[in-house]
């Protein structure tokens, strides 16, 4: 029988190619956008984790999702260091949240809220496509705009925590593998991942049609 995290990745691998191939993130990987497009991008990622992060913390002790709660894994701070180097300290009146990004925001607060196991679904999506994808994201803007190696400007990419992905990755695995539910739960489950790569590529979307090719 196929395993519960293989049949996630496997069901949700159109999306996440969509995602993976969205003009947005093509054009910042491509060197056709400047800073200005990176930063408003991370101060999209701030809105989001700040859902995410809020929620776990709501679901510290719950049966279901309360395993996938790891600190090791947290990025609001990473994403605050950021955004005070690339927007300066008066940041936090400075930013905002595109009507695409409050909408994938809203949607974690709500299963954080009434449904642990849709949670899970953004959670798995999100930082396990930041600790593999966004490694590219790091080096590019490093190279591109010439912020520290590892530094102010990309530490959200940093997981100083895990010192091996692979192992930290075969490890989320066996916890989702463990999520208790039959099999209609697993199929809204994976139902919610999809949701979430669509909502993450409205927000993509949306920063497009903010920035049209600028090179």
């Amino acid at each position: 029988m196929e395993s519960f995290s293989t049949l996630l990745r496997t069901a949700s691998r159109e999306q996440h190619e969509e995602a993976r191939g969205s003009t947005f993130i093509g054009d910042l990987l491509g060197h056709r956008l400047g800073v200005e497009a990176f930063a408003r991008y991370t101060e999209q990622l701030w809105f989001v984790y700040g859902a995410l992060e809020s929620g776990a913390r709501q679901l510290v002790a719950d049966p279901v999702a309360g395993p996938f709660v790891r600190p090791e894994l947290f990025r609001l701070t990473a994403l605050e260091r950021d955004l005070e180097h690339l927007r300066g300290p008066g940041w936090r009146t400075a930013v905002s949240a595109l009507p695409a990004t409050l909408e994938y925001a809203e949607r974690i607060t709500a299963c954080a809220r009434t449904w642990p196991a849709g949670y899970i679904a953004h959670h798995y999506t999100r930082y396990l496509g930041d600790l593999s994808g966004g490694q590219i994201i790091r080096d590019t803007a490093e190279k591109t705009w010439g912020f520290p190696k590892k530094g102010d400007g990309v530490r959200f990419y940093v997981f100083e925590e895990i010192d091996n992905p692979a192992a930290f990755k075969r490890t989320y695995c066996e916890l989702l593998d463990a999520v208790p539910g039959g099999e209609l739960e697993r199929q809204r489950i994976v139902a919610e991942c999809k949701r979430a790569y669509g909502l993450n590529n409205a927000m993509f979307e949306a920063l497009g049609e903010e920035f049209p090719l600028t090179a």
